[in-house]
């Protein structure tokens, strides 16, 4: 069994393999593989080219078409129309490698071996990354062990938590991020899944983004309803607006740069879960800077009042949870914030912690 990476994991694991060694991705569809690797490797100024294998049927779709080169009388390949002639390395990844056909999959042999395509090679520093699905619920093209051990294996299985984070730094609607942090269950479709599905459909992570689209634009009535279902299925649209309909949590955003004399009073009658989702939303919110630079002094002066509060009524299972957010690795913005512009704050979290 491959070892398991979550989002932040792969961006080391990325920076960290050199461009010689192959790097393969298994996991389910729609968790976002294609676009962390695009993301990461574009913003580093190198080209990438996707090729999706199962949609390729012979292997000239990869490697380009014969003909004779009119100098040596001999036959040469054209070279495709993603092979890079400038001379610049790439980072060349093949999605969907088993679902492709076993002659394309022979022509990827060399490819991974020696960064060779019909006798072609790849610029210097070229890369090699492939994603596969893993699971019976695919139709899937069995791999061939020679194949499997020219690349490094990593599941890809990102977090809830870090899918919220990019959510909020990405624009997903609020009402969507509300619903998955209070059932995280539902982002993958997990409460769904049967092996006997077929055209059923259920959420993934793709799918909440469609949704977060569309729900931006509509009224919620009972039509959008139906347009949400085809989406992410029957049951995750009915959760979805039985969420919506129902008394929501008060908003990072409310909290954060509104009055928190007003608010004061609705949050003190929360519980530990809806705190601790609470506390997420604020650290998100802080990490991914969706506010003006000029809220941040309220915004750092409502965030201790918030933390005050907690102490105030000894919801220590809440401070904990919130504390626990500061010492963890994922909200480096919110860390550098509260250092920078809650004195008060921090000290009261070290007291906390010195308490424990």
């Amino acid at each position: 069994m491959a070892v398991a990476i979550g989002s932040n994991e792969l961006l080391k694991i990325l920076a960290a393999t050199p461009a010689e060694q192959n790097i393969m991705l298994t996991g389910r569809h729609g968790i976002g593989k294609s676009q962390i690797l695009e993301k990461y490797f574009t913003e580093k100024g190198e080209k990438v080219v996707i090729l999706f294998l199962g949609q390729m049927s012979d292997p000239g779709d990869l490697i380009g078409l014969p003909h004779i080169d009119e100098n040596t009388g001999k036959t040469d390949f054209i070279p495709p129309y993603w092979f890079p002639t400038d001379g610049k390395p790439v980072v060349l990844f093949l999605d969907e490698l088993n679902r492709a056909r076993p002659e394309v999959l022979q022509t990827i042999m060399d490819l991974t071996l020696n960064r060779t395509l019909a006798g072609k090679k790849l610029p210097a520093g070229s890369r090699v990354i492939s994603a596969v699905n893993d699971g019976e619920e695919y139709q899937l093209t069995d791999l061939d062990p020679a194949l499997v051990s020219r690349f490094n294996i990593y599941e890809f299985r990102p977090t809830v938590e870090e899918w919220l984070l990019w959510a909020a730094k990405s624009g997903i609607d609020q009402r969507v991020i509300d619903f998955i942090s209070e059932n995280p269950e539902m982002l993958d479709g997990a409460a769904f899944r049967r092996e006997d599905q077929g055209l059923e459909k259920t959420p993934d992570r793709r799918a909440w983004e469609r949704v977060s689209n569309v729900i931006k634009q509509c009224s919620v009535d009972d039509f959008l309803k139906k347009i949400i279902a085809g989406i992410v299925g029957m049951g995750a649209a009915a959760k979805l607006f039985e969420s919506i309909s129902k008394h929501r949590l008060l908003s990072a955003k409310e909290i954060l740069c509104g009055n928190f004399v007003k608010l004061k009073g609705t949050i003190e009658k929360y519980n530990t879960p809806d705190l601790a989702t609470i506390n997420e939303s604020l650290f998100r919110f802080i990490e991914a800077e969706s506010y003006e630079k000029g809220d941040i002094k309220k915004i750092a002066e409502n965030l201790e009042s918030y933390f005050l509060l907690m102490d105030e009524k000894d919801l220590r299972e809440a401070q904990a949870h919130f504390t626990n957010l500061y010492t963890s690795s994922t909200y480096k913005n919110t860390v550098v914030f509260i250092m920078g512009n809650c004195g008060k704050l921090y000290n009261k979290m070290m007291e906390f912690i010195r308490s424990i």
